[in-house]
């Protein structure tokens, strides 16, 4: 079956791309290509088809400069940073189209991973914390231990073997063309380091997928799609964080965990990747949890009291009082920056200052971990407060006042905006899969309600009580037709 890439699939593509971000090996710079848009989209369009048609892919297209960037750690350690692949700009356009067509040919062949939350449309760090959670939260409230296994997969991206990779895809029923195209895309790739301007000699890459490409992610998610799916227990995935939960009361319990941990060894052996054993740890929750030891293969996992999932700060009371301190501790270090940084005090500098740099740090993720506490919420109004009071005449004005001047809203009232719209997304919007796994509406609906109405479900723990499923019911029953009605997101908002 032909690929057909069209001129104007091009361009638009071409006027998207962001013309701040680097050029690759071949030189050819994304603010050239974004201003050139129209011009080049017809031949452009032409050398795809019959790239894409003929499997060919140029050299160029198949380089990379690989530039370290730093994760965490001593500098001096190679190891803690992470390899990005600087590759063609042009080819990213290509890919980009591939990408959207490999996505429709899964949906439509019924191969989509339902526990994959990274790189996936509609889906995100926060809906990946919500459905797991949900679960965890409820074995909780019902009295249960639960034990919490976190893995940690050892340069996941950079090992995927093409082999089992190529062979996974023709499976899946990918357009047989794109399929030869990736496979040819894979084939005979070099790379080099790029360093304070210099260069390293050109290296052979035999394995992985290229971290910094488009088609390296949905490459990796659809490798991995077979993980973890003879699961007898809650098992969710953001690319290759992977996380296991499951009851914990008798040995039988721990029993099932251990053969869930098992299976997952078995398949990182057969598809040739490898745990880190020394970052994959278990977490007890529960009063009366009994604190069972679990290996991964010959190694016994560590047990952990705190842990951070997806940049959010976990621990075994799950109060959230210790991710709220972390919240509060990193805004305020910026907003002294800020402070010590920035001689002017006009509220047309610092207000967007503070929206930029500040306020994601007390918001990211919060649906999920919500304070529960008062002293919690006072903690990370505070921070809001103080940076409105830095604000030239705003000085002597209550803090109501001051975000009435500022043109804005108290944390909290953000916060409950913010669980409106996820409740939106899940019941009427792009998470409805999730929807109606963690919600379940109501039968009891007559024509004086919002059409719309949830069930309530009690709950016996507060930290039951303030997970969002739980606690946004009550605000989103009240909510008028009218407005839980909306056809979109922009118009709920």
């Amino acid at each position: 079956m032909e690929v057909d890439i069209t001129t104007s699939e091009v361009e638009a593509i071409l006027e998207q791309l962001n013309g701040t971000k680097s050029e690759g090996p071949d030189n050819l710079h994304p603010r050239i290509l974004k201003e050139l848009a129209h011009e080049i989209a017809s031949p452009l369009a032409r050398i795809f088809n019959e790239s894409v048609n003929s499997g060919v892919v140029p050299y160029d297209w198949r380089i990379a400069n690989v530039v370290p960037i730093f994760k965490k750690g001593r500098k001096s350690d190679p190891s803690n940073y992470r390899p990005v692949s600087l590759t063609s700009v042009v080819c990213k356009v290509l890919e980009k189209i591939l990408k959207e067509k490999v996505v429709k040919d899964i949906e439509v062949n019924g191969n989509w991973d339902k526990l994959q939350h990274g790189f996936t449309k509609g889906r995100s760090c926060q809906t990946n914390l919500i459905s797991f959670f949900e679960k965890v939260t409820d074995y909780l409230d019902k009295g249960n231990a639960v034990d919490l296994i976190y893995l940690d997969f050892s340069k996941a991206f950079d090992t995927v073997p093409h082999g089992e990779l190529l062979v996974k895809l023709e499976k899946m029923g990918i357009n047989m063309k794109i399929e030869r195209w990736i496979r040819n895309w894979l084939k005979g790739r070099l790379q080099r380091v790029v360093l304070k301007g210099e260069l390293s000699g050109w290296k052979e890459v035999t394995s992985g997928v290229p971290q910094g490409s488009v088609l390296g992610p949905i490459l990796f998610n659809l490798f991995i799609t077979d993980l973890g799916t003879k699961s007898g227990n809650v098992l969710i995935k953001f690319a290759d964080d992977t996380k296991l939960g499951g009851i914990a009361n008798t040995e039988k319990d721990r029993d099932i965990i251990q053969e869930d941990l098992d299976d997952l060894v078995n398949w990182s052996n057969s598809n040739r990747m490898k745990f880190n054993s020394e970052k994959c740890k278990v977490m007890h929750l529960g009063i009366n949890n009994k604190n069972f030891r679990y290996t991964l293969g010959t190694h016994q996992l560590e047990a952990t009291e705190e842990e951070k999932d997806l940049g959010v700060l976990v621990d075994h009371r799950m109060t959230m009082s210790r991710q709220c301190d972390m919240a509060v501790k990193k805004a305020n270090a910026v907003l002294g920056c800020i402070r010590r940084g920035i001689s002017s005090k006009d509220k047309e500098v610092l207000v967007p200052l503070y929206k930029a740099l500040v306020r994601p740090h007390l918001e990211y993720c919060v649906q999920f971990w919500s304070p529960m506490f008062k002293k919690d919420e006072f903690k990370l109004e505070q921070v809001q407060r103080r940076a409105t009071r830095m604000i030239r005449g705003m000085e002597n004005l209550s803090y109501e006042r001051r975000l009435k001047e500022l043109g804005l809203f108290s944390l909290a009232k953000r916060r409950l905006r913010g669980d409106m719209l996820a409740l939106y997304k899940y019941i009427r919007g792009i998470n409805i899969r999730e929807g109606e796994e963690l919600f379940k509406l109501s039968t009891n609906v007559d024509t004086r309600t919002n059409g719309y109405k949830l069930d309530t479900r009690k709950f016996r723990l507060e930290i039951r009580r303030r997970f969002l499923t739980i606690r946004g019911v009550k605000f989103w029953n009240s909510l008028p037709r009218g407005v839980v009605g909306a056809k979109d997101i922009s118009g709920f908002k």
